[in-house]
């Protein structure tokens, strides 16, 4: 039995208040130090790539192109947030009851925001792919910064609604000082996981399966030589075999997302209540910041585009006059 002095306190001079440090062998927990630090600094640096290339170059000013930098500022945010998760890892929270709060009201955010930027893109898809002839005119850049703002707002708005009671009282679930515990009631917590996880997954799913449907037909077709062989016709094949490609990507990001969110949201509907303690969810949210790792290096393997831009970055080039101009298509 461990005698007092044996006892590791998160806060040593509040000998009768303060958590309990989490053992855990050296080698174990440098080496946890070591690999989410790694990621962490990765994640938020490959998508500040992404953020500074559809920002920078003009030609990457496409309507698809703001919501992939939507879904690179919220990964962005997630990769910082990754730092606070190790700081976590000796079961010691050392920045306050606020900070607490904080941390996990952006985690929330996020995560809502990332949902909602992936319905949009599911449904920016639905169009492109299944009414190519009106895309231009449904999907406008215009259009898609306001669903974008709005997918934000409404984020941010709809978790202060779902959280109200905890950050109106920081820490009022600590057992202890270095304790970061968040409890949700379990209409709150099935309010958020309808809104946050259920409804847009399904609508994801249901776009996405269209969407498959007619990129194989479309895909067929232009196999079987149906289509003319005009100029005009030459380049609305190859304006359909882009979006086709487009799609399969981010097809690749949706599928990507869902597997690492599933796991999050499938812990959160097994309790009687939404009770998220750092430590008892340190896997399934490691499992989701590594999505936001991912998603760039996808872009990496599918879009020349990006490819092309990390060069131009690394080499400077983007300092130079009229660098916004670069053909980088």
């Amino acid at each position: 039995m461990e005698t007092l002095e044996e006892t590791e306190l998160c806060f040593p001079q509040l000998l009768n208040s303060s958590c309990v440090k989490t053992k855990r062998p050296h080698f174990e927990t440098m080496l946890t130090y070591i690999v989410l630090f790694s990621i962490s600094v990765l994640t938020a640096f490959l998508n500040l790539l992404i953020i500074i290339s559809i920002s920078h170059f003009k030609q990457l000013h496409t309507p698809t192109n703001l919501l992939i930098l939507s879904l690179a500022v919220s990964d962005f945010f997630l990769g910082l947030l990754l730092l606070f998760q190790i700081m976590f890892i000796d079961g010691c929270w050392l920045l306050g009851d606020l900070m607490c709060n904080v941390y996990q009201y952006i985690s929330y955010v996020m995560a809502s925001t990332s949902v909602g930027g992936m319905v949009l893109i599911s449904i920016d898809r639905y169009v492109a792919i299944c009414d190519p002839m009106h895309y231009s005119i449904k999907i406008t850049q215009k259009r898609v910064k306001v669903w974008v703002c709005l997918c934000w707002a409404c984020s941010v708005i709809f978790e202060i609604l779902i959280l109200k009671d905890v950050l109106e009282q920081p820490g009022r679930y600590n057992s202890c000082f270095g304790e970061c515990v968040f409890v949700i009631n379990y209409i709150a917590g099935l309010a958020d996981t309808i809104f946050s996880f259920i409804l847009p997954i399904i609508a994801i799913v249901v776009l996405y399966m269209r969407v498959f449907v007619v990129a194989v037909s479309q895909a067929r077709a232009m196999r079987s030589h149906i289509t003319t062989v005009t100029v005009q016709g030459s380049r609305k094949v190859t304006a359909k075999k882009s979006e086709i490609k487009a799609a399969r990507t981010l097809g690749v990001v949706v599928v990507v997302f869902l597997l690492c969110l599933c796991p999050y949201y499938c812990v959160a509907l097994t309790g009687q209540d939404s009770v998220l303690k750092a430590t008892a969810a340190a896997s399934v949210l490691c499992l989701y910041y590594v999505n936001s790792f991912l998603n760039p290096l996808i872009y990496a393997f599918f879009y020349p585009w990006f490819r092309k831009s990390v060069k131009l970055i690394f080499t400077l080039k983007i300092l130079q006059p009229d660098s916004c101009d670069t053909n980088i298509l």
